[in-house]
């Protein structure tokens, strides 16, 4: 199923247990903050531009709260809640939504889960009815459970196992996370699949699929007075879960040195990915390590991109990012190679070397403006509609506890310097803090894929 994040402000129902403040923003938002008694945060944004509403439930819940045994579970559930409720049959939710010409999704991260559906203004009321319902009384049919535990299996294989570069993002992850649970990926291992248990996905989803681990985020053409009635109709009497809920609290150890692993695969291209820990969201260095990738990566005139792609003819895709989890994070480097002659450790050479620039020379003032407006280009299409509005309201609300964060965002990323760019360059892209997975094909018919 689906992704993404953004914003909000403050101002609730007398009725309500909340915090009425209300907020000036940048971006001129309307936007209104309350908390039921239970707990569940909601946070309305009131736009009406359109007539439309996005209506989130995101949960503080990912990956990262499972252990071994159960991994994948998050994402397993993300798939019962659409197999019926006490109420509704399965798939029925999406059917109802469809019916009034809507959409419904979701989506499974490391550090949180999001459902969310995209209906007229008129249907809000519809939307928050509906999500009430699985989070109050999600059925976990066993026959249902078996069909789809089939389906998240098969889902792996083709994502993960079958595919071609899938294996080196989860090498990626095993060698660089050793104590932390980022160290599995978001779908879980296969054995782990085949093994859920009635009894596991009801025991987890009572835990973290409770209303005082959850945000109710609605962006669009609404009167947040009286969506915040209907948030407090349908989810008031929702019982929450446990106080104190499991956060993994270990820390990562420091790397002291370089760690390798070769993939061999049925594939026609080479390709390598290399990551190096870095910070969590929230943390300063985040915005001159985003600016970094998009220096090395963003664009056929990006540094790194340009040279193994258009230069050296190395590469058919090169690309780089970090990944902005709560705990800290990866940056990660991504090559696959143009043809089977072609060989991994040139374009491990040539990335090595524009790290290295980055170290010692200070980014031109023009490379750091056109970075910066790439950031803030992209920042401005992710707020365009209702629903990434909505996106990044409930990430900011989720991962970093207050929507209102993300109205620093531009600030943050705008006073970077050449000199920060050194700074984390030097700080974390050391060969100790490096982990390379590289794929070596084996021979096979099948036409190219590089299963990004």
């Amino acid at each position: 199923m689906l992704k993404k994040s953004v914003l909000i402000a403050v101002t609730a129902l007398l009725f309500l247990f909340s915090f009425l403040i209300a907020q000036d923003n940048p971006l001129g938002w309307k936007i209104t903050k309350s908390q039921l008694d239970n707990g569940m945060k909601i946070v309305v944004l009131e736009d009406h531009s359109t007539p439309s509403v996005a209506y989130q439930i995101w949960y503080h819940v990912g990956s990262k709260n499972e252990r071994p045994g159960i991994t994948g579970i998050s994402h397993m559930i993300e798939h019962m809640m659409f197999k019926g409720t006490d109420t509704i049959g399965p798939e029925e939710h999406a059917r109802i939504v469809q019916a009034r010409g809507g959409t419904s999704n979701a989506f499974t991260h490391f550090d949180m889960t999001a459902y969310h559906e995209v209906m007229g203004a008129k249907d809000l009321e519809v939307a928050a009815q509906l999500e009430a319902d699985r989070m109050a009384n999600l059925a976990i049919d066993s026959a249902e459970l078996a069909s789809e535990k089939e389906v998240v299996a098969e889902e792996r294989r083709t994502r993960i196992d079958n595919s071609p570069f899938g294996p080196l993002l989860e090498q990626l992850l095993n060698l660089s996370y050793t104590a932390h649970p980022y160290h599995w990926h978001v779908i879980g291992y296969m054995s782990d699949i085949q093994n859920y248990t009635h009894h596991k996905l009801r025991d987890y989803w009572n835990t973290y699929y409770k209303p005082n681990n959850a945000t109710a985020v609605i962006v669009g053409d609404v009167d947040p007075d009286e969506a915040i009635e209907i948030v407090e109709k349908y989810y008031s009497d929702i019982p929450p879960g446990p106080a104190n809920l499991y956060r993994p609290v270990t820390e990562e150890p420091e790397q002291m040195g370089e760690r390798r692993a070769e993939v061999n695969k049925v594939a026609q291209l080479p390709g390598v990915f290399l990551g190096y820990k870095v910070v969590e969201a929230g943390h300063p260095d985040v915005y001159p390590l985003r600016v970094m990738g998009k220096i090395l990566f963003q664009g056929e005139s990006s540094r790194a991109y340009k040279r193994l792609v258009d230069e050296e003819q190395l590469c058919l895709y090169a690309g780089g990012d970090m990944f902005e989890f709560e705990d800290p994070g990866l940056f990660y480097l991504i090559a696959v190679m143009k043809g089977p002659d072609k060989s991994t450790e040139d374009a491990e050479a040539i990335l090595y070397d524009e790290i290295d620039k980055l170290k010692t020379e200070p980014v031109p003032e023009e490379v750091l403006q056109k970075a910066l407006n790439q950031i803030e280009a992209e920042k401005w299409y992710q707020l365009e509609s209702n629903e990434n509005k909505a996106y990044a309201i409930g990430w900011f609300e989720t991962i970093r506890g207050d929507y209102s964060l993300m109205f620093d965002e531009f600030d943050n990323y705008l006073a970077v310097t050449a000199d920060d760019i050194m700074r984390v360059a030097n700080t974390y892209f050391d060969e100790n803090n490096r982990t390379v997975v590289t794929l070596v094909p084996k021979t096979s018919g099948a036409a190219p894929n590089i299963g990004l």
